[in-house]
C-alpha cells in the first residue's frame, strides 16, 4: 500500500507563507475583529510544521521540488 497521504509536499517557501499567515491569523483572534475564523490559522502553522499538507495530498499537488536519484537507473 502506498502511503502518499503523509509524504511531504510542501516547499520551505511554501512552509515559511504558511507559518507566518497562520501566526497573523490567530493574532486577529486576540486583536482586531476576534473572530473565531482566526484559528484557521492553527491549521497553517500544524501543516507548515509538518511539511505535509492533507488537501495537496488528496488533489495530487506538490510545491517540493522533484529530487534527483540516480540510484536505480541502468547505466
Amino acid at each position: 500500500m502506498n502511503n502518499s497521504f503523509l509524504t511531504n509536499n510542501v516547499h520551505s517557501i511554501d512552509r515559511a507563507l504558511r507559518l507566518i499567515v497562520g501566526a497573523v491569523l490567530i493574532a486577529l483572534v486576540f486583536v482586531g475583529p476576534k473572530t473565531p475564523f482566526g484559528w484557521v490559522g492553527a491549521i497553517l502553522i500544524a501543516t507548515g510544521l509538518a511539511g505535509t499538507c492533507p488537501i495537496y495530498s488528496i488533489i495530487g499537488v506538490s510545491t517540493c521540488p522533484l529530487k534527483n536519484s540516480k540510484s536505480g537507473q541502468a547505466t
